[in-house]
C-alpha cells in the first residue's frame, strides 16, 4: 500500500468538513429539531450534530475505508490502516442552538506519533485552518501565524467553561482573579475555534480545561503549526483534560500567573494576585501535539 500523505488527509478533511458544515448552516434557518441532553442538562446535542457526524463519517469511509474514526456524537469504528479520525461535528452546539456565530466543525487525522492532519471549518465565518505536522498552518489558503508578544497586561484571553455547575463556579473563580490582570477575556463556546483564534493572531492566548480529544486534536495542531505553545496547566504535555496555548512569549508568565491564580485561597483578592512576581515554572517548549 502507498504511504498516506499528509496533505491528501488535509485535502479530505477540507472537503468533508466543508460538506457537513455547509448542509447544516443551510438547514439552521429552520430551527434545530432534535435537541437533547447529554452529561448534563448543559450539555446539548441536536439533529443538527448527529447528521453533520453522520456526512462525515460517511465521507471519510467512502474515501478510506479502512480507517478509525472516532466522534463525538458515538462513531467508533476501528481500522487497520494506522490511520485515526477524531471528529467534532459541531464544536459550539449551544451557539447553534442559539443561532449565534462561531460554531465549527472539526476533524483530525492521527498516526501512531500523533496528529499528523487538521481541518476547523466555521461556516458562519467562512473560515477554514487546515494544517498538517511540519507544513504550517493556513487560513482560507493564507499561512497564519500567532502572536509573539509578552505583556499580560495587554493579553486577551480566550477561554471555556464546563458544563458540570459546580466546576462552572470553580473556573468563573480563576477567570474573575485573571481579569484584573489582562487586557481582557473572551468566550466563544467553541475550543476548536478559540485554538486558531490563537493560530492566527485573533486572541495572544487560550486556558480550559475538561475537553474531550476530538474537541483539541484539530485545533491544537493548527495552533502548534502556527507557531504557539502548548501545554497542560502545569506545563507538561498538552491533555484534553488541561489546555494552555500561547505565543512563544507569552506562554511561560501566563503560564506561572495562572498557576499562581489556582494555587492561591479562593478568598483572595485580585490585588493579592498581582503584588509581586509569580512563582518560576518550568518554561514551556513545543509539544508533541497528539491525538488525545
Amino acid at each position: 500500500m502507498r504511504p498516506v500523505e499528509s496533505s491528501e488527509l488535509a485535502e479530505l478533511a477540507e472537503r468533508v468538513a466543508r460538506a457537513a458544515g455547509d448542509a447544516v448552516r443551510a438547514r439552521r434557518p429552520d430551527g434545530v429539531p432534535g435537541t437533547s441532553t447529554k452529561s448534563t442538562v448543559t450539555d446539548m446535542v441536536t439533529e443538527l450534530d448527529r447528521a453533520s457526524e453522520a456526512i462525515v463519517v460517511s465521507s471519510l469511509l467512502a474515501a478510506r475505508p479502512d480507517d478509525a474514526i472516532v466522534g463525538e456524537e458515538g462513531a467508533d469504528l476501528a481500522g487497520t490502516s494506522g490511520i485515526s479520525w477524531l471528529v467534532d461535528p459541531i464544536d459550539g452546539t449551544t451557539n447553534l442552538l442559539y443561532d449565534l456565530p462561531g460554531w465549527a466543525v472539526s476533524i483530525a487525522a492521527a498516526d501512531a506519533s500523533g496528529t499528523v492532519a487538521a481541518v476547523v471549518y466555521v461556516p458562519t465565518f467562512g473560515d477554514l485552518f487546515r494544517a498538517v505536522r511540519g507544513g504550517g498552518a493556513l487560513l482560507n489558503g493564507r499561512p497564519i501565524s500567532c502572536r509573539d508578544r509578552g505583556d499580560l497586561a495587554t493579553a486577551l484571553i480566550g477561554t471555556g467553561f464546563a458544563y458540570r455547575a459546580e466546576k462552572r463556579a470553580e473556573q468563573g473563580q480563576l477567570a474573575a482573579r485573571l481579569l484584573p490582570l489582562v487586557r481582557d477575556l473572551r468566550r466563544s463556546g467553541a475550543a476548536a475555534v478559540d485554538l486558531c483564534s490563537v493560530a492566527c493572531g485573533r486572541l495572544d492566548g487560550y486556558y480550559e480545561e475538561g475537553l474531550a480529544p476530538w474537541d483539541l486534536a484539530a485545533g491544537a495542531l493548527i495552533a502548534h503549526e502556527a507557531g504557539a505553545v502548548l501545554t497542560d496547566l502545569d506545563g507538561g504535555p498538552v491533555r484534553p483534560a488541561s489546555v494552555l496555548a500561547a505565543g512563544p512569549a507569552l506562554h511561560p508568565p501566563l503560564l506561572r500567573l495562572l498557576r499562581r491564580l489556582a494555587d492561591e485561597a479562593i478568598g483572595g483578592s485580585a490585588e493579592e494576585a498581582a503584588a509581586g512576581p509569580p512563582r518560576e515554572a518550568g518554561d514551556a517548549a513545543h509539544p508533541h501535539v497528539g491525538a488525545g
